[in-house]
């Protein structure tokens, strides 16, 4: 039986009440450290946890973060209540596009609710924060009445706090993994405190640093490139940013309505982003022979040029006249509304004035639920036009948000799930009706079935508008080598993420129960990814990177990009060096200790040559290692009996299977044998070749060989690293 301690006896105090089960303590103190008010304290004598009731909040930190499970908290949590903000839809809502989501009114509601956060030691919403925004500290500055402080805060990590804070999902991020949501009660108004300070302060614009001779090529001007620009030409690069669209701010000018984001805060950026010196431009395209020019003019690209292709749902009669993809209507659609009395000319170009003289009001079908097909659903319904969206998964598992949807059907939308189309049907060449097949889903990890003996439904309709999401175009792809990049995290969680207490429980109904933690760490992997190139000089951020995902997770990708390119200073070929070491990471598996000598000495041997040079075990090398390394040392013991397989031992294959993407980067590998090493060093070699490295160098060495083998083994690695330099400027002359 668990012994339970405490200094307080449970119930009747309307507080919460601490339970600490002392035969499971073990006095790791990770509840102490983490508790973000000092309730949790030490028993030096016994080592294990005392708690004092009457600090407690019932914010459950302790109960998440314990890894033997020897905390409970029973009672209520003190979340104190949440600040409201107020949802307004026109009257009438025709042509009316003002912004309906109204932030926070006043200092008092501002103040009353930054008092809520309890600044945590190990802010588990950070980590639900695609951006890793210091959210305490930023709101800790609200509580100073400091915007300016704010600001400094929020710069460190984004540049689109206005953005941002109208148009993050953080149910499903920050205020998803606030501490109080993951106790099952409200969480912080993350967002709106953020937008208070946007919108009461000016976001301040991007301070040029000193010339850094370094000239980027941007291509994309949506969050991706934002996030990317801002941070070069803070760093002192010479930034030009491409554009296929007319104007840029991709789906942040085109793809989302004013009443959800004002032209005003979408604009922003770029006008602080010219002003700063980013050349624009704009109408123009960048295809596969393109970006091989742009890598030839510039130093290194980012490629930033989002999920672009709108998808389609193949059904007969989808080409009919009247069917449209959401692009095509949200740019089309948007630019009548801008025009003012542009509306009648936009409906006559879209055919719906040519209804026979009836006087029904015309009706869109838009198929989909999610963010974009609300968009486009409540877009019409500012045209004057009727809406329905279809959507095949059962609602209790779609992609819609809670909000969006009581948005939507509060402006007239009809939304209709466990629907699908299974064919468009019209009169002569025009879209005139829908038929719709009930579907079935039982599980949210199972696709939905089409129930095709059932009873179809009927739907007029005037225009099929499909909004089904988008995906990358397949030419882009086809250039990038390793993307898009799966957001899913693999193996077990570092302990920093473990011990933070996100990965314990779900956010709560609030938030959506949205699995935050799970979110989170799938996140990690596309910045992680964004820091290294796909290839020498070429880096790859936003959808392009990992496919269709949200405005904050681009520009984080983008500020991650720029901040290796920066740190990497590469230059193209027949470009002088600017004079920076190149960067060498040696990394080892080692059994007895005499591989680890094989890399120090190597290293060593680099760093007498001018390298700057780290050392590492394999097991301490991640992408953040891998992204800081020009030049990449793989060193291993051979495991094996001369009757039995011989090669790397199992730590170093696995090691080298899940390798990111290295983007052209030279590598030199060698092993340490007591036995014939046979095709150990082809093995890894191969391995790392498959992950887009270029092996300069190898060297099987015997175990206690001398220091001369080695050193001679670093200075092959330099020649090749020369020899390869050389053929990269001969093919660039030879262009």
């Amino acid at each position: 039986m668990a012994i339970i301690m405490s200094d307080k006896p449970a119930g009747g105090t309307g507080r919460p009440h601490v339970q600490v089960l002392v035969d499971r303590c073990a006095g790791c103190q990770e509840c102490v450290i983490r508790c973000p008010v000092g309730a949790l304290d030490m028993d030096s004598g016994r080592w294990v946890v005392l708690a004092d009731d009457e600090r407690c909040v019932g914010c459950r930190q302790c109960v998440r973060t314990c890894p033997f499970s020897a905390i409970e908290v029973t009672g209520p949590a003190l979340a104190g209540a949440r600040a409201t903000t107020e949802v307004v839809h026109p009257e009438p809502l025709f042509a009316d596009v003002q912004e309906i989501r109204r932030g926070l009114g006043s200092w008092e509601e501002v103040l009353a609710e930054a008092q809520r956060c309890l600044s945590c030691p190990d802010p588990t919403c950070m980590r639900g924060c695609p951006a890793h925004n210091d959210i305490p500290g930023f709101i800790a500055a609200i509580a100073e009445r400091d915007l300016a402080k704010a600001h400094e805060v929020l710069r460190r990590t984004s540049v689109l706090p206005d953005v941002c804070s109208r148009v993050c999902n953080q149910a499903a991020q920050c205020e998803g993994a606030c501490t109080w949501s993951l106790a099952g009660e409200t969480p912080v108004a993350i967002g709106q405190l953020e937008r208070f300070v946007a919108d009461t302060c000016a976001v301040p614009p991007p301070e040029p640093a000193a010339d850094a001779d370094l000239s980027v090529g941007v291509v994309g001007a949506g969050p991706g490139g934002i996030g990317a620009a801002w941070a070069l030409v803070e760093g002192g690069a010479s930034v030009t940013v491409y554009e296929r669209d007319p104007a840029p701010g991709g789906l942040l000018g085109w793809g989302i309505p004013d009443f959800t984001l004002p032209d005003a805060v979408a604009s922003r950026p770029w006008r602080q982003l010219q002003e700063a010196g980013v050349e624009l431009r704009c109408g123009v395209e960048i295809d596969a022979a393109g970006l091989e020019h742009l890598l030839s003019s510039h130093d290194a690209v980012v490629v930033a040029t989002g999920a672009s292709v709108p998808v389609r749902l193949p059904i007969p009669g989808a080409d009919l006249e009247g069917v449209t993809d959401a692009t095509n209507f949200l740019k089309t659609a948007r630019a009548a509304l801008e025009a003012g009395d542009g509306v009648p000319a936009w409906r006559a170009a879209m055919g719906l004035d040519a209804l026979g003289g009836s006087a029904r009001v015309p009706h869109v079908l838009v198929l989909g639920a999610g963010n974009t097909a609300m968009d486009v659903a409540r877009t019409a319904r500012r045209l004057g036009l009727g809406a329905t969206c279809v959507d095949w998964l059962d609602e209790r598992f779609s992609l819609a948000r809670p909000d969006e949807l009581a948005e939507a059907r509060d402006e007239g939308v009809v939304v209709r799930f466990s629907r699908t189309v299974t064919r468009v049907e019209g009169d002569g060449q025009r879209v005139r009706r829908a038929l719709l097949a009930p579907t079935r889903q039982e599980r949210a990890d199972r696709l939905p079935a089409v129930l095709h003996g059932e009873v179809a439904d009927t739907l007029d309709v005037d225009l099929v508008v499909m909004a089904m999401g988008y995906r990358v175009d397949p030419a882009v792809a086809g250039v990038l080598p390793g993307t898009p990049v799966r957001r899913e995290a693999r193996g077990l969680a570092d302990r920093q993420w473990t011990a933070s207490g996100v990965l314990a429980n779900r956010a709560s109904a609030f938030a959506y129960h949205n699995p935050v933690g799970k979110l989170a760490l799938g996140r990690e992997v596309g910045l992680q990814a964004a820091s290294l190139p796909v290839r020498e000089r070429l880096w790859v951020v936003g959808d392009a990177l990992v496919g269709p995902a949200t405005v904050v997770e681009a520009m984080a990708q983008g500020r991650r990009a720029a901040g290796a390119l920066l740190a990497a200073r590469p230059k193209r070929p027949g470009r002088e060096e600017s004079g920076r070491s190149r960067r060498a990471l040696v990394c080892y598996a080692s059994e007895g200790g005499r591989t680890a000598q094989v890399a120090r000495t190597v290293g060593e041997e680099l760093m007498d040559k001018g390298l700057s040079v780290r050392v590492l075990p394999i097991e301490r090398v991640g992408p953040a290692e891998l992204a800081a390394a020009d030049l990449l040392v793989v060193g291993s013991w051979v495991k094996g009996l001369v009757v039995a397989r011989v090669g790397p031992p199992p730590a170093v294959r696995t090691w080298l299977d899940e390798l990111p993407r290295l983007g052209g980067v030279p590598v030199a590998v060698f092993c340490t044998f007591g036995v014939d090493p046979r095709s150990t060093l082809a093995d890894m070699a191969a391995a790392l070749e498959r992950r887009g490295a270029r092996v300069v160098a190898t060297s099987a060495l015997r175990r206690g060989g001398n220091k001369v083998a080695a050193v001679a083994f670093a200075r092959r690695i330099l020649a090749g690293v020369r020899e390869l330099s050389a053929a990269a400027a001969e093919s660039v002359g030879a262009r």
